[in-house]
């Protein structure tokens, strides 16, 4: 015989808010990915500093990733109902 070591009365891991929550976290991320894009310049001889440099991909994509991080690790670890 084989046994099935399935419990059907455990409790689910990740609810509904969890998933919510996770899914706000990937789009922080991912829009902060976004505005940290960029800057190419058509002619590769070229060097523009103010879009590379720019406060945009220097300083609120990072904030904005760290903060999408962090909401991923509150959604993993929001105990769910």
């Amino acid at each position: 015989m084989s046994e099935n070591n399935v419990n059907v009365n455990s409790p689910v891991l990740f609810g509904k808010s969890n998933y919510m929550w996770m899914l706000i976290g990937v789009i922080v991320i991912a829009i902060g990915m976004f505005l940290m894009a960029g800057g190419k310049s058509d002619n590769p001889a070229e060097f523009k500093p103010e879009e590379v440099y720019s406060t945009t991909r220097i300083t609120i994509a990072p904030i904005l990733i760290i903060i999408g991080l962090a909401i991923e690790c509150f959604a993993i670890f929001k105990k769910s109902e």
